[in-house]
C-alpha cells in the first residue's frame, strides 16, 4: 500500500510543491488546503502566524488531505515539539548553523531514543483519528521530517555532519539568506550565479547521506533545475504573491 505522509511521498521520490503562508487568515488556509499544492508551510519566523493560528490553521490543512507543514521562529525548538504535538507533519527550523543546533532541534523533533520529544500529542491523535498513543509513538519518529536549514556559510561548511545526524531528516536551503551570507552582505539574489554550485552541493549531501532537500523557490524559472539538482520540497512563494500574479493573469485572459 502506498504511504501518502509527506516522509513516504520523499521517500519514494516525489516531488512536493508547498504554499508559504504568511498571513494568519484561516479562509485563505482553507482555500489553498482546497487546492492544488501538496503541502501548506505555516511560518512563524517571518510570517506572522503564531501558536493560535497554527493550532486552527493545521485543521483545513490536515483536513484537506495536504501535508502540513510548519516553519518555527529562530532558536524556538519547543515550538517544534508543539507543532508535532497540534498534528504539524514537518518542521523547519532556520538557521541551524552548528551541530549544537541540529542537535538540540534533533531532540525537539524525535522521541527517544533518537532524541528527547516529550509525550502528549493528543491533538494530532485527535486530528489524525489515530486510536491508541502507542500507534503514534511506534511511527512517529519516522513519519514527522525535521528539516534544518542551510544559510549561512557556516551551515554550508558543516552541512555533511547536519545531514548525517540521525533525526534530521531533511536540509532545506533558504536562498535569500544564503545569498546574503554567500555575497558577504553585498546582495540578496536567490539566483546568484557564483553559489549555484553550493545550492546543487546541498541537495547531493542530503541524498548522499539518505535524507532529503528541500528549497524555497522566488523565481518560478529555477524550479525545474532545483529539481534537476535533487531537491524534492519546493516552496513556490508566499500566498500573497500567488493571489497577485492569479488576480493578473484572470484579468489578462480578460482582456482587461
Amino acid at each position: 500500500m502506498r504511504d501518502y505522509s509527506l516522509s513516504g511521498r520523499l521517500a519514494a521520490g516525489e516531488t512536493v510543491y508547498t504554499v508559504w503562508s504568511s498571513a494568519p487568515d484561516l479562509g485563505l488556509i482553507e482555500y489553498f488546503s482546497a487546492g492544488p499544492f501538496g503541502a501548506i508551510t505555516l511560518d512563524m519566523q517571518h510570517g506572522a502566524h503564531d501558536v493560535d493560528s497554527v493550532l486552527r490553521g493545521l485543521v483545513p490543512v490536515i483536513g484537506g488531505g495536504k501535508a502540513a507543514v510548519v516553519r518555527v521562529p529562530l532558536g524556538r525548538f519547543d515550538m517544534a515539539s508543539r507543532a508535532l504535538d497540534m498534528g504539524a507533519d514537518a518542521v523547519i527550523a532556520p538557521m541551524i548553523n552548528t551541530i549544537e543546533d541540529a542537535v538540540a532541534f534533533r531532540d525537539a523533533m524525535k522521541f527517544p531514543p533518537v532524541g528527547q520529544r516529550s509525550w502528549g500529542p493528543t491533538r494530532a491523535l485527535s486530528l489524525r483519528g489515530i486510536a491508541g498513543g502507542s500507534d503514534y509513538l511506534n511511527t512517529a519518529n519516522v513519519r514527522t521530517v525535521s528539516m534544518a536549514m542551510i544559510e549561512t556559510r557556516e551551515a554550508f561548511a558543516i552541512a555533511a555532519d547536519i545531514a548525517a545526524l540521525e533525526g534530521i531528516d531533511a536540509l532545506f536551503v533558504g536562498p535569500s539568506d544564503f545569498s546574503i551570507a554567500w555575497s558577504g552582505g553585498a546582495a540578496v539574489d536567490p539566483a546568484l550565479p557564483d553559489m549555484q554550485d553550493a545550492v546543487a552541493s546541498i541537495a547531493g549531501i542530503a541524498k548522499s547521506a539518505g535524507k532529503h532537500a528541500g528549497i524555497f523557490a522566488t523565481d518560478m524559472a529555477m524550479v525545474p533545475r532545483y529539481v534537476e539538482m535533487g531537491y524534492r520540497f519546493i516552496a513556490l512563494g508566499a500566498e500573497a504573491g500567488i493571489v497577485a500574479e492569479g488576480q493578473k493573469a484572470i484579468l489578462a485572459a480578460a482582456g482587461a
